[in-house]
C-alpha cells in the first residue's frame, strides 16, 4: 500500500494542476449550462430518430419505384393514359367554346334583329323602345337565360315624395342650411 501512496504523491504538480482546472472548468460549465445541454440532447436525440425513420421510408419507396419505373409496359400505360385524360379535357373545352360562341351568335343576331325592328319603327313614326321590348319577352315565357329579372315600375318604392325639389329648400327634413344674420357681430 505504501507504494501506491509513493506513486500518488511522487505525481508532477502539473499534471494534478491540469486535471484541477479541468475538474473546476467542466463543473462550472455543467453547473451554468447543465439543463441546457440535457434538453438540447434529447432534442437531437428526437430529432434524429424522426429523420432517420423518414429516411428509412423514402428509400423503401425509391426500391418500390425502380421496378415500376424500369418495365416498359407500365411506362407506355402511363402515357396513353395521360394523353387520354389530356384529349378528354381538349374535348371539353372545345365543347364549352363551341356552346359559348353559339350563345354570342345569338345574342348578335338578336341585337341586330331589334336594329332593324327599332329602324322599321323609327321609319313608320312609332315609338321605337316599347316595341322592342314586348316581342322579347312574348318569345320567351319560360325562365329567361340571363340572371337579371327586370322589375316593373308599381313594384318600386319611390326614393323621395313627390313635390321633393332640392334647390327650392323645402321637403328636405331635418338638415337645412339657413344663412347667418346680418349685421356687426355681438362679440364682447
Amino acid at each position: 500500500m505504501e507504494r501506491d501512496g509513493d506513486q500518488l504523491s511522487t505525481r508532477p504538480a502539473l499534471e494534478t494542476e491540469g486535471l484541477r482546472f479541468l475538474h473546476v472548468t467542466v463543473g462550472s460549465l455543467l453547473a451554468t449550462y447543465g439543463w441546457y445541454i440535457v434538453f438540447s440532447c434529447i432534442l437531437l436525440y428526437v430529432v434524429f430518430q424522426k429523420l432517420s425513420t423518414r429516411l428509412r421510408a423514402l428509400r423503401q419507396r425509391q426500391l418500390d419505384r425502380a421496378p415500376a419505373a424500369l418495365e416498359p409496359d407500365i411506362v407506355v400505360k402511363r402515357q396513353e393514359a395521360l394523353a387520354a385524360a389530356r384529349l378528354k379535357m381538349q374535348d371539353e373545352l372545345n365543347a364549352q367554346v363551341e356552346k359559348h360562341k353559339e350563345k354570342l351568335r345569338q345574342l348578335e343576331e338578336e341585337k341586330r334583329r331589334q336594329k332593324i325592328e327599332m329602324w322599321d319603327s323609327m321609319q313608320e313614326g312609332k315609338s321605337y323602345k316599347g316595341n322592342t321590348r314586348k316581342p322579347q319577352e312574348e318569345d320567351s315565357p319560360g325562365p329567361s337565360t340571363s340572371s337579371v329579372i327586370p322589375k316593373r315600375k308599381s313594384d318600386r318604392k319611390p326614393l323621395r315624395r313627390g313635390g321633393y325639389n332640392p334647390l327650392s329648400g323645402e321637403g328636405g327634413g331635418a338638415c337645412s342650411w339657413r344663412p347667418g344674420r346680418r349685421g356687426p357681430s355681438s362679440g364682447g
